[in-house]
């Protein structure tokens, strides 16, 4: 495998993770790497990048033989804001502390 591109460790094992279990998943359904390039449209040499967790193989590459496993539902969920936890963490943060409503005469001043 080439150069890893100064990937974090963390980052690096999660790629050699779904290489492995993109190689699980195909071995389960019986598809042999040929089928597999020939179905996603890739090269045999790719489909074996993809397996290893190659991070300089295209992300439409990873999802061709997502698709060809029939998992591109799982793609679709990777930054999904429902998973997203930091994300509503910091949203949280910045509500209001307590809400206000305001009075019908403060609403009649402004419309004036």
């Amino acid at each position: 495998m080439k150069k890893m591109l100064n990937l974090p460790i963390p980052v690096i094992k999660a790629m050699h993770k779904v290489g492995k279990d993109i190689n699980d998943a195909r071995r389960r359904r019986r598809i042999t790497i040929e089928l597999m390039a020939e179905r996603a449209g890739v090269s045999r040499t790719t489909i074996g990048k993809i397996e290893k967790g190659d991070p300089t193989t295209s992300i439409g590459g990873y999802a061709s033989v997502l698709f060809v496993l029939g998992m591109t539902d799982r793609l679709s969920d990777l930054v999904d804001g429902a998973h997203d936890l930091i994300g509503r963490r910091l949203e949280d943060e910045k509500l209001p502390q307590r809400v206000r409503i305001r009075s019908q005469k403060s609403e009649d001043n402004h419309e004036q």
